[in-house]
């Protein structure tokens, strides 16, 4: 197998808000929050879903891989309920192996509710349920072991049975990439993710925001500085300015695709990190990596939702 992705096994609700929705309910633009199912389920009360998909972020960017004929896998905690059913049905119709038997378990599968304001930008509220009480027991060792990679999630990474999970699969694993998620998970859990990206990764995936906010500096000079001592790659995306990856002293940049039509910023960096990733373990070059990323990405956000057709 090529990746085996390891996250949070979320149900994507998307709808349509206009801006005050956002503000009325005390949420801050672009960012993620976590919810308990009575919040989650109140704030769902009065929209229209406009789609429902198996989602998560590292799943989004397995999909990706799978689309683009790889040969890959997922392991994330989901519930044996209805959603939980639906969860595992979308992963199989899209050819990702599912590397995880659901039970009856006391928490719900884990949903998120996505709100797309008329600006494209994507506000989420994520009620984890289940998927984010996975343990190191979860971790099917067969299938880290075979794989040539595992890619992981930031939102995943939480004190206690999900660390242990992380542990596990990172010290089994043949090579280890991550995305930082959110700005929120960066904040939340900084030493340890600083850990991470020094000792464990092979490929770190980060927006501008979140790797200025990891290693606290202010300007994208002192980026590329840290980037060039750490000997690991580092892949950040900077929205329109493109995209850099650093590996030691090599600083490679791409454009963003320009005059696209932009409905729904959803899934942009899931998919940017499937072209990448795509590129990596199929022996292109970094610069080729990231003009796939870009691609991927650019054709994502020309449509609601993270899936491409």
């Amino acid at each position: 197998m090529k990746i085996l992705g390891i996250g949070n096994a979320i149900v994507d609700v998307i709808c349509k808000v206009k801006d005050n929705f956002i503000t009325d309910n005390g949420l801050i633009k672009s960012t993620m929050k976590l919810v308990d199912e009575a919040e989650f389920k109140k704030l769902l009360s009065n929209l229209k879903i406009e789609e429902t998909v198996s989602g998560g972020s590292v799943a989004n960017s397995i999909v990706g891989l799978s689309q683009l004929e790889n040969k890959v896998g997922f392991i994330g905690k989901v519930n044996d309920d209805d959603l939980g059913q639906k969860y595992e049905d979308g992963l199989k119709k899209e050819k990702v192996e599912y590397f995880y038997s659901k039970k009856r378990e006391k928490l719900s599968t884990g949903t998120c509710l996505i709100l797309i304001t008329p600006d494209s930008e994507r506000t989420m509220c994520t009620f984890l349920g289940t998927a984010g009480k996975i343990n190191e027991n979860d971790i099917d060792i067969n299938a880290i072991k075979n794989s040539e990679m595992i890619f992981l999630e930031g939102y995943l990474w939480d004190e206690g049975d999900p660390k242990k999970a992380f542990d596990k699969a990172i010290k089994n694993s043949n090579k280890a990439a991550m995305s930082l998620s959110d700005l929120f998970c960066v904040e939340r859990h900084k030493p340890h993710f600083l850990n991470l990206v020094k000792n464990n990764l092979t490929i770190t995936f980060a927006n501008e925001q979140e790797i200025l906010s990891l290693i606290n500096v202010k300007s994208f000079e002192e980026v590329i500085a840290f980037g060039k001592q750490l000997e690991k790659l580092i892949v950040i995306t900077r929205g329109e300015k493109g995209s850099v990856a650093i590996l030691k002293n090599e600083v490679i940049e791409c454009d963003s695709k320009k005059n696209l039509k932009i409905v729904d910023l959803t899934g942009a960096g899931d998919l940017f990190a499937a072209g990448f990733l795509h590129g990596y373990v199929n022996k292109l070059s970094i610069k080729e990596s990231l003009e796939k990323g870009t691609e991927m990405s650019s054709k994502i956000i020309q449509k609601i939702g993270a899936r491409l057709n």
